[in-house]
């Protein structure tokens, strides 16, 4: 039974939190700007992402306010000056960046506030952050307004011109390592998510065909009580199926197969599955198809 939201019948911030506890978890743009005064601001939008690497582009979105519809500093100081810098949220950082969430007066350094310290851009006038492992900088090439109510957004398309990698973070190929960059995600309400340690997975998967696709695995394989939907997602993921001869080898080296029932092989099979040994267990399954 799933519980039917139709927008436009639930008040705006419960239609907020369903949306953000859904759409979840969120990469967070750590964004600094700069006013028509020179004066810095620093503020966390969640509702973000990347959409292009030729051209690199980055899309944000500045809400108006639920409670009372209006807009923020960041949105004026984009239409201002139409630049920025994204700067990444590590685990590091993340109880500060919270703090520049808080709604200060216009005006109000949130660098100062949060205790995070400004270093100059190279090719636009706001700050980066100098503890953010990444920083961005950014030309805004568009604005879209979304909505004149409460909670529109207000997507700010940046064309990324300069990025800024802490050598720290990159592993020995030179690519940044999930578990040194250590960022950090947004949920809904008060929770958020580690994006390092256990939490990580790596689960390759080739993007090119052939693969064996679902339909072609044998009946009990699909139906099996003992394998999980990602296991057989796993197989059903793999390049081919083995071919007559292959399972006969295979049998021939390990005839103590022939001894075990369906339920003992698929159990051996979601241990092999376990340790990455998926061909393996995928020969395992097709001596009993």
């Amino acid at each position: 039974m799933k519980k039917k939201i139709i927008p436009g019948t639930i008040p705006t911030p419960d239609l907020h939190q369903y949306l953000l506890g859904s759409v979840s978890p969120r990469p967070i743009a750590f964004v600094s700007t700069i006013d028509e005064q020179g004066r810095k601001n620093l503020a966390p939008y969640s509702f973000f992402n990347a959409f292009s690497s030729n051209p690199p582009i980055l899309v944000f979105s500045s809400n108006r306010r639920v409670q009372d519809n209006t807009t923020k500093d960041t949105l004026h100081n984009i239409q201002l000056n139409m630049e920025c810098v994204v700067n990444v949220v590590s685990y590091n950082i993340v109880r500060q960046m919270m703090i520049s969430s808080v709604d200060f007066p216009t005006g109000v350094n949130e660098f100062e506030q949060a205790g995070l310290h400004e270093e100059a851009a190279e090719m636009v006038k706001p700050p980066m952050v100098l503890e953010s492992p990444v920083n961005m900088e950014c030309r805004v090439k568009e604005i879209i307004t979304l909505g004149d109510k409460g909670g529109a957004g207000h997507l700010i398309v940046c064309d990324v011109v300069c990025m800024h990698i802490e050598e720290g973070v990159l592993d020995e190929q030179g690519r940044i390592d999930p578990h040194k960059i250590d960022l950090m995600g947004r949920m809904g309400r008060a929770f958020y998510v580690r994006a390092s340690g256990e939490a990580v997975q790596s689960m390759p998967q080739t993007q090119t065909l052939p693969i064996i696709g679902y339909p072609q695995l044998p009946l009990h394989i699909r139906q099996s009580k003992i394998l999980s939907a990602n296991d057989i997602g796993i197989l059903s993921g793999l390049r081919a199926l083995p071919n007559p001869d292959e399972i006969k080898t295979y049998l021939t080296q390990y005839r103590e197969i022939s001894e075990l029932s369906l339920d003992e092989i698929h159990q051996k099979a979601k241990e092999f599955i376990a340790q990455d040994k998926f061909q393996e267990a995928l020969m395992l399954l097709m001596c009993k198809s």
